[in-house]
């Protein structure tokens, strides 16, 4: 597995140990690559060739969406089948998404600001965790990386891309 890290961001370290420990625990190799520039990305892409890896994985920092076009391209060339954390980058053509729910979170986040700009103290505010997640799935970027995705995955999807 292809794993795609931007580690000038802060959160890509506890993301990465977290990989390697799920890799770890279902027996998956992962070759991950650092990308510093927007110019480490078709790098990354030859080696992962070399390296014969059979799936792409990136990190939740932003320059994957920022870049995303160029990272989506890349990984069509490669026949390289994707899952990402942003829903836009299964929208704009990568194979797959499984993220939390945005909009649920922003949603929550004004709750807390109004409980905040109510009085509340920050540190009295319980911390929070997504308790809803969306897989999205993209059946076009399937049918051209000649995959077939299975029935129990595709009911169990939020949005499914024709």
């Amino acid at each position: 597995m292809l794993v795609l890290t931007y580690p000038a961001d802060p959160i890509s370290a506890p993301q990465i140990a977290e990989l390697k420990t799920a890799a770890r625990a279902i027996d998956v190799k992962l070759h991950m690559h650092d990308i510093r520039a927007v110019e480490d990305l078709p790098r990354a892409f030859d080696a992962a060739g070399k390296e014969r890896v059979e799936g792409l994985l990136t990190t939740m920092e932003s320059i994957f969406v920022v870049q995303r076009a160029r990272l989506l391209a890349l990984a069509a060339k490669h026949k390289l089948p994707g899952i990402y954390v942003h829903q836009l980058l299964a929208t704009d053509g990568g194979l797959m998404t499984y993220s939390d729910d945005r909009a649920a979170l922003y949603g929550r986040a004004a709750g807390f600001v109004d409980k905040i700009l109510k009085g509340a103290k920050p540190a009295d505010l319980p911390v929070e965790q997504p308790i809803k997640f969306e897989l999205v799935i993209n059946l076009k970027t399937a049918k051209a990386l000649g995959l077939t995705i299975p029935q129990s995955i595709l009911v169990r999807a939020d949005e499914i891309i024709q």
